[in-house]
């Protein structure tokens, strides 16, 4: 059993869903602390031919508040200013002339206009809209809910051996630089590294091609295809801490 563990995104990127994608468990790590300036409730898209980012705005009350406990900042009811359909309008002009926009971007903004009070539900919304829009069925559990003990690489390992994993599915970040190897070994829990090649298509404009936008950015852009076009992206898991690869997903 191959199991996964990331913090929760806004419309993450093709990375984000390829690992998601070859893993049996995918583990949302919604318990530690929320980041500023992080991909927790922002992401980037296209815009005019740049990289832009699009944020979901959160109230700030302590540099110590978890992710799973982290509120949007809402305006009053009767406040007619609203950042969701501000990121609709912005989606629509970014998009626009897409060819796929219209098949997703009402769906997206039925879901960005809610008035959503916590940005972990906000983050579950998209990513299950991109999840099946990119057929996408590993199922998920959240660190909240498991209440397993441990910090990075020990809470790491103690959620493989929670969940009977025999697999350790790591990303492209940083968890590549605090794993334990030698405590894996020992739990015999083996650690795979994804390879991501990311895949290449039609943006819109005449700039060069910017790979690590949100994921919306394929999927308007190639519609159905985009399945397919992430399913080649993935190239065979580097070697793991045994020398073994990890079959293809």
């Amino acid at each position: 059993m191959i199991i996964a563990v990331h913090q929760p995104h806004f419309l993450p990127w093709l990375g984000y869903l390829d690992r998601m994608r070859q893993a049996d468990l995918f583990v949302v790590l919604d318990h530690v602390q929320f980041e500023r300036r992080n991909y927790q409730n922002r992401t980037r898209i296209l815009l005019d031919g740049k990289a832009q980012w699009i944020t979901v705005p959160v109230e700030q009350h302590s540099q110590q508040e978890r992710i799973v406990d982290k509120r949007v900042d809402n305006p009053p009811p009767e406040e007619t200013r609203w950042w969701g359909a501000n990121l609709c309008r912005t989606l629509k002009h970014a998009y626009r002339n897409a060819p796929f926009y219209a098949d997703y971007g009402a769906e997206l903004c039925r879901i960005l206009e809610a008035r959503w009070e916590r940005l972990a539900d906000i983050d579950q919304a998209t990513l299950d809209l991109l999840r099946d829009a990119f057929d996408i069925r590993t199922p998920l559990a959240t660190t909240s809910q498991l209440g397993v003990p441990g910090v990075k690489s020990e809470l790491i390992l103690n959620l493989c051996l929670a969940a009977g994993a025999d697999t350790y599915l790591a990303g492209l970040g940083g968890s590549r630089h605090y794993l334990d190897r030698e405590a894996f070994a020992a739990a015999g829990v083996e650690i795979a590294w994804q390879q991501f090649e990311h895949p290449r298509y039609r943006q819109g404009g005449d700039a060069d091609f910017i790979p690590g936008l949100s994921a919306v950015d394929l999927l308007f852009s190639e519609g159905p295809r985009s399945r397919a076009l992430l399913h080649a992206a993935h190239a065979p898991a580097a070697p793991n801490a045994e020398g073994r690869p990890l079959a293809a997903a």
